[in-house]
């Protein structure tokens, strides 16, 4: 393919020795971007990761993306003057072309923003990793090191990717990230193929392409802090100022807890102050805070929530409602399961399960829980109810934990 200088918004970065993965170009103009996406669009699929800023804004400012292909790999600058990235949108929109994407979450997050759509269809090689028996959220480094037998550099890993230039160096690391992941892609394929994982994949990668996993709603925020009461006028005044939190983070485009800390949130849920000179009594609230925008604004929620009737407050987060306590011995031994079932299958146990998942299990008679359902039942979840109803035992032979049925 031919490279066009840096003026014409195409920059070849390195010269490619026979046999090496292609060089990366830089992409700075819509006409180049529309064309690579053009080409990138005949394909089976298409790795893809993206650059951004976001420690000191609410939403993630996109600065780079990367594309891989068969033949080439490019770097788009999504800040370059003037350029669109609808062709990009367009691509990623392509049901045609599967999108492969490491630690999607942040990745399509961006793009959800950005062009209204989650990818589809796309492919998480971290979840399929997960699948696979390579650990819970095993890295693209440790992917490249087992299956593509590479090293890669970290050098730009916390590089200020909205500064221009870009360096030679910094466009090498970011096409770095596309390039291996497509022998990381193909190998995972194979091997959970051979292993008749295929459609345990398929069921993870469902839940990526619903808009829901990305978008927070600001309402239900509040249950995301796991207040330790069922004070519900409490939780009703938490409910208020953590949404208005999050919207008010959103307007000043600042992340949530530079605005507001947790903790602070849950001192003010509790004395619920009335006036200015209450609310600069809570720690780390200033003055001038409360004296302004923000602080007028957190009083009003403060106020509405207050004024509430009974019928209209939150009841505490489900799992806090369950009565006594579960067995700390009976979740001690779903942990045991879960490690036993997970390497007998080789899956990562935070896949099967989390610890949430296990306290649930351990406390409710007929709960809903993701283990529940699907291949992750078949794997662990009737061994689980079995085990919780006496039905199954755990036993060691040598230095392996058995599974017992209990007579």
């Amino acid at each position: 393919m031919s490279r066009r200088s840096p003026g014409h918004g195409v920059a070849s970065v390195a010269a490619r020795p026979a046999g090496a993965s292609p060089a990366p170009v830089l992409i700075t103009t819509t006409e180049d971007l529309a064309a690579l996406c053009g080409r990138l669009a005949q394909e089976a699929f298409v790795t893809v990761d993206t650059e951004f800023m976001r420690e000191r804004t609410y939403w993630p400012e996109l600065c780079v993306v990367q594309l891989g292909g068969a033949r080439e790999v490019a770097v788009v600058d999504a800040q370059a003057p003037g350029i669109d990235l609808a062709p990009l949108g367009a691509l990623l929109a392509d049901a045609r072309v599967m999108k492969v994407v490491h630690a999607a979450r942040q990745d399509v997050e961006i793009f959800l923003l950005k062009f209204g759509a989650v990818p589809t269809p796309i492919y998480d090689t971290q979840i399929a990793a997960m699948v696979a028996g390579f650990g819970d959220q095993v890295s693209y480094d440790q992917l490249c090191r087992s299956l593509a037998g590479i090293g890669i550099d970290k050098a730009h890993r916390f590089s200020d990717w909205s500064a221009r230039p870009l360096s030679a160096s910094q466009i090498a690391y970011a096409a770095a990230d596309v390039i291996h992941l497509r022998r990381i892609y193909a190998a995972l394929t194979e091997r959970l193929e051979r292993e008749g994982r295929t459609a345990w994949v398929a069921e993870e990668m469902a839940a990526l392409a619903e808009p829901a996993t990305y978008l927070v709603d600001p309402d239900s925020v509040w249950e995301r802090m796991k207040p330790r009461t069922h004070n519900r006028r409490f939780l009703g005044v938490l409910r208020a100022i953590a949404a208005w939190r999050e919207r008010e983070a959103q307007r000043i485009n600042i992340p949530r807890g530079r605005l507001v800390k947790d903790e602070t949130l849950l001192e003010i849920a509790a004395t619920a102050p009335e006036t200015v000179a209450e609310l600069a009594r809570a720690r780390g609230i200033s003055e001038g805070f409360a004296k302004g925008r923000s602080g007028t604004s957190l009083l009003a929620a403060i106020a509405a929530a207050k004024a509430l009737p009974e019928d209209e407050l939150p009841e505490a987060p489900k799992e806090q409602r369950r009565g006594p306590p579960p067995s700390p011995a009976l979740i001690a031994l779903l942990k045991v399961l879960l490690a036993a079932r997970s390497e007998e299958h080789g899956v990562a146990p935070k896949l099967l399960a989390s610890s949430d998942d296990l306290e649930a299990l351990a406390a409710d008679p007929e709960p809903d829980l993701p283990l529940l359902h699907g291949w992750r039942r078949a794997v662990f979840g009737d061994s689980a109810l079995a085990l919780k109803a006496g039905r199954l035992a755990l036993g060691v032979d040598g230095r392996r934990i058995v599974l017992i049925p209990a007579r």
